[in-house]
């Protein structure tokens, strides 16, 4: 059950205090605060979690700073986007902002190879205005003999690299809680000049004491990559794990499911699932075209099929884009075959925004034809 208390409810106050008091009284019963912040507002909600059946809707609406009750009558989610339930919401990190209804871009090495790779990417971010990148540190790989990432090392120059060229937020994976201590300890090392979310790949979707750890850690927010093999209900179940550990900052990611059906791509494209996430959540959403696609090829229009595919993410509603850059391609130490060239930012950046103007025409349209229906019933 959840209990929606009034709109800027006062945390200081006696009304809320005496509502607290009494839910902390109840048997069998835990609660739990969460802020939602909205675009005009911000929302406190009361998690309760445990022998809810028993309790009255009406009662529990008669208690102080209550605006509205919720019940919950499938599985438990923290995340979940329940009955009536059409907020706009979002969350800041660092200056930028990440809701359902905007749009980011990500683009960054796969692998961090060299600092003079990195300072060329966010040298090309800055000068477009980008505040965002993905760099990765820590690659876990299927084959143990394949290059693993840099580690601890490469962390001191990409933040350092970061913070001279304005980058605000850097999407970098981990596979264990160790990284995330060795990344807290670089941040600290390095004066703190740009963030981090912490990307939990496809390999770790359902690696679930390394989500409960991540799930506790106050700093970073995450974005969680849809397990490779599992359905998208179990990949929700996993984003759940962060949440009911305390960490709600979470973007989900799709990249595309491991099945020959999606050959002759790398990954079987799951774009169609981005209004569904939207719909049962209140997570924004990311695609990875470049993991999803794995190549370069090109249709006869001329256009890549990355760019196909990143379109029709983005005339979904995608609010992120993870993507990969290099600026030479052939020298990449990680999935070289699907990097896109620096050559190419700027045509890819126009693309995305032709996709993104196409799907906020088609909210509009929306809107205007439920305005219709409205006015002929």
């Amino acid at each position: 059950m959840i209990l929606i208390l009034q709109a800027d409810t006062d945390k200081n106050g006696d009304d809320f205090r005496q509502l607290m008091d009494h839910l902390s009284s109840m048997k069998n019963i835990k609660s739990r605060l969460h802020d939602e912040v909205g675009t005009r507002q911000t929302l406190t909600e009361v998690y309760l979690v445990g022998d809810t059946a028993t309790l009255v809707i009406e009662d529990m609406e008669n208690l102080p700073c209550v605006e509205r009750v919720v019940r919950v009558s499938e599985e438990y989610r923290v995340l979940g986007r329940h009955h009536d339930d059409n907020r706009p919401t979002h969350f800041e990190y660092n200056g930028v902002r990440f809701g359902q209804d905007n749009l980011n871009v990500f683009a960054g090495l796969c692998a961090v190879d060299n600092p003079r790779h990195v300072e060329l990417m966010m040298k090309a971010l800055q000068e477009r205005g980008l505040p965002c990148t993905r760099m990765g540190a820590y690659k876990p790989r299927t084959n143990p003999y394949s290059f693993q990432g840099h580690g601890k090392s490469c962390l001191p120059y990409v933040f350092e690299l970061a913070g001279k060229y304005d980058i605000k937020v850097i999407a970098m994976e981990v596979t264990h809680d160790s990284h995330v201590r060795e990344i807290h300890e670089a941040l600290e090392e390095t004066g703190h000049p740009t963030g981090v979310m912490l990307q939990i790949g496809t390999r770790n979707t359902q690696n679930f004491e390394l989500l409960k750890v991540i799930g506790r850690e106050p700093e970073f927010p995450v974005l969680l990559k849809r397990g490779f093999g599992i359905t998208l209900e179990e990949s929700l179940n996993a984003a759940e794990y962060l949440a009911s550990e305390g960490n709600r900052r979470v973007v989900f990611g799709l990249r595309g499911m491991k099945t020959n059906m999606g050959d002759p791509h790398r990954n079987f494209v799951d774009f169609s699932h981005v209004p569904v996430v939207k719909r049962l959540t209140r997570m924004p959403v990311c695609i990875d075209p470049s993991h999803s696609v794995g190549t370069r090829d090109v249709a006869p229009s001329g256009i890549l099929d990355v760019f196909h595919v990143t379109a029709q993410g983005v005339i979904a509603g995608a609010n992120m884009i993870l993507v990969d850059f290099h600026p030479h391609p052939a020298k990449a130490l990680v999935d070289c075959p699907q990097a896109l060239h620096m050559d190419e930012l700027d045509y890819f950046l126009e693309d995305v925004r032709i996709a993104r103007e196409a799907y906020e025409q088609r909210v509009a349209l929306a809107a205007e034809h439920r305005k219709q229906q409205a006015s002929a019933a």
